[in-house]
């Protein structure tokens, strides 16, 4: 019964936490009463559902509490009369089943709320912390380990921009017309960077799933935006790999080495359809179609890298960054030959000097030229630059690989007499 229980309030939590915070901020426009008030509900629950059981209807259970809590709240606060007549007003949205009509205001609301987190008058790790904990609902604790800083930190950052909001009138609503269209590139690059904090190497996994439910939402409500459509392709064709990315030990496997009967094909197909209705090459859209051809490709050398080439070319004329140009001399060198490859890199290596990322791409390069001893001293250089310890092992076994067998003895007989002079 208890297990039950906790079964099901952590998917209702999962669920209704962003929904009820999302519908509150909308009625009252405090953003820390909506979050209290969630987590009143929901800790409420903890105590009370293993004992009297799971309501019928769990996430409009947490709605009612959470709204009778918040018009408790305004109350003592003597708070206008027509928040409380529209706080009362969510009990039927929190007692009616799904299919009642009353979806698409709960989704609009949710909408509503990412595009506030992610206004541009925030700084851009605000805005992708503030859509974590408010939009997904994830602990604050939790964004700390993310981020690399104490929980005392994250929780500042995160009542900053919150007031910042309510200081600056940031107003709590969907842009149109042409103020849409300035601000969805500001918030598919949220979702888009919340994305990597989960899909790169040590980073939270959980988040590259909030990424692609957020990309969903938007999808659905935007069903015109190419865009959307296309970052949600990336996404999914990107998440594909998921189980293929790590072997048994938890350590990192490089694309071309992975078993790609692992790979979610269900994810593919849906990437595929959704790239497939898109007509325009957008920076994503382009993205997501190389992405495609790593995904559609049956072996590593059946990949179609001059195409891929293709795309990176387009890309660094849309979106001209160093990790872009990085990544088109990689694809170059695969498509036309490591030297090829080699001569891209060395005109974006001014911004990505040190960057592991831009020595690993040198060394990869450099090992398909033939010098495997200098490719092994930069795979050393990169693991040394890495930021992440799974990382950093792939980076030395690649290494320990490709070192030549009397240069690989002479480092064993060395640390042998290190060994001895140690002792």
């Amino acid at each position: 019964m208890i297990r039950a229980a906790r079964r099901h309030l952590e998917e209702a939590a999962a669920d209704a936490y962003p929904r009820i915070v999302a519908a509150l901020i909308r009625v009252t426009g405090d953003w820390t009463l909506a979050e209290d008030c969630a987590q009143e509900a929901l800790t409420l629950a903890v105590r009370r559902w293993p004992e009297e059981g799971v309501p019928s209807n769990p996430g409009g259970w947490l709605m009612t509490v959470a709204r009778n809590r918040a018009i408790d709240a305004l109350r003592r606060a003597s708070v206008e009369r027509r928040k409380l007549a529209e706080l009362a007003a969510l009990a039927l949205t929190a007692q009616d089943g799904p299919g009642d009509g009353r979806e698409e205001e709960v989704v609009d609301d949710r909408l509503r709320l990412v595009f506030t987190c992610c206004h541009p008058a925030l700084a851009l790790e605000s805005r992708v912390a503030l859509t974590l904990r408010t939009v997904c609902g994830v602990p604050a604790a939790d964004l700390a380990r993310a981020f690399l800083v104490t929980e005392q930190t994250m929780t500042r950052r995160l009542t900053r921009a919150k007031r910042k909001i309510a200081e600056a009138g940031i107003p709590y609503r969907v842009p149109e017309g042409p103020a849409l269209a300035e601000r969805l590139p500001g918030v598919l690059a949220v979702l888009y960077l919340l994305f990597t904090q989960g899909y790169d190497p040590g980073g939270e996994p959980a988040f590259a799933e909030e990424a692609i439910r957020l990309a969903r939402l938007l999808r659905r409500l935007m069903p015109a935006q190419e865009e959307v459509r296309a970052l949600l392709a990336l996404f999914l064709l990107q998440h594909s790999r998921r189980y293929a990315r790590r072997d048994a030990a938890g350590d990192l496997v490089p694309l071309d080495r992975q078993d790609r009967s692992r790979w979610d094909r269900a994810a593919i197909a849906e990437g595929l359809a959704l790239l497939a209705a898109i007509e325009g090459n957008g920076p994503y859209g382009l993205q997501a179609r190389i992405a495609a051809c790593h995904a559609t490709a049956p072996t590593p050398p059946a990949t179609d890298w001059p195409r891929i080439a293709r795309c990176y070319d387009e890309l660094a004329l849309l979106h001209p960054t160093p990790v872009v140009e990085l990544n088109r001399a990689v694809a170059h060198g695969y498509a036309h030959g490591p030297r090829a490859g080699l001569a891209l890199l060395e005109r974006a290596r001014a911004e990505l000097d040190g960057h592991p990322l831009a020595i690993a791409a040198e060394a990869d390069l450099t090992a398909r030229d033939g010098d495997r001893a200098r490719a092994a001293a930069l795979f050393r250089q990169a693991a040394a630059a890495a930021h992440s310890a799974p990382e950093r092992r792939a980076l030395l076994a690649r290494a320990a690989e490709i070192t030549p067998v009397p240069q690989a003895a002479n480092a064993v007989r060395d640390a042998g007499r290190a060994r001895k002079k140690r002792q």
